[in-house]
């Protein structure tokens, strides 16, 4: 992962460093590297092995966490974030950083983009490590949807429902797909509910991260009155 806010919220969530890469300007100082190696890099070096155009001065390698879902507690009336094969690693971690935002208290990454790739990180500014968010095959979503008893939301441009016309306030799941099919036609079967966010230009619909967070912020605002 790149980008010393990244590494530090990898650290904040307990996750340990394997090594830690810093370009010539990063300093260590606020740093717990551990028993971490630590490698100092010349711009050379850090340009080579950076994904980024301007590359951070703070890299880090860390093993991927291990998550036990049968460990998460949910409150009684849990908001729940269920995207189906989200294909784009910047919407997946635009769409974490929004649910970090409101609150949510579970998201279920089910198949499409390696929730730990690089940009992921990136785009979710390291919340990914903090949020209950896991990967899992739709089959397995569907069955723990089915066991919580969660009210199913589908995001869908033929929703009957614009989005905010809706109830959030008991516990309810949203359920987002891929950005160029959207949702597979099971799962908008098996929703309670199809919504819609309205479009008045030439575009059906709006990016799959917009959508989740104006579904998210909704039911916040819902909750908070």
């Amino acid at each position: 992962m790149e980008g010393r806010r990244e590494v530090e919220r990898a650290l904040e969530a307990g996750l340990e460093p394997v090594a830690l890469l810093l370009g010539p300007k990063a300093g260590l100082e606020a740093i717990p590297s551990g028993k971490a190696e630590v490698v100092r890099l010349g711009e050379a070096a850090l340009e080579r092995v950076s994904t980024r155009e301007n590359p951070a001065q703070v890299l880090g390698v860390f093993r991927i966490p291990r998550k036990d879902l049968s460990r998460v507690r949910l409150p009684p009336h849990p908001l729940v974030l269920v995207l189906l094969g989200v294909e784009k690693p910047g919407n997946l971690g635009a769409i974490l950083r929004s649910a970090d935002g409101a609150g949510a208290d579970l998201v279920l990454v089910a198949e499409g983009v390696d929730l730990f790739s690089p940009q992921v990180i990136r785009n979710s500014t390291g919340t990914v490590f903090s949020l209950p968010v896991f990967p899992l095959p739709q089959e397995e979503a569907a069955r723990l949807l089915e066991e919580r008893g969660l009210f199913l939301v589908a995001a869908t441009p033929q929703g009957e429902k614009v989005y905010w016309e809706e109830d959030y306030r008991k516990g309810v799941a949203f359920l987002l797909g891929a950005e160029d099919e959207g949702l597979p036609p099971g799962w908008l079967a098996r929703a309670h509910a199809r919504v819609r966010v309205p479009m008045r230009g030439v575009a059906d619909s709006l990016n799959v991260s917009v959508t989740a967070a104006l579904l998210l912020y909704e039911a916040l605002r819902q909750r908070s009155l």
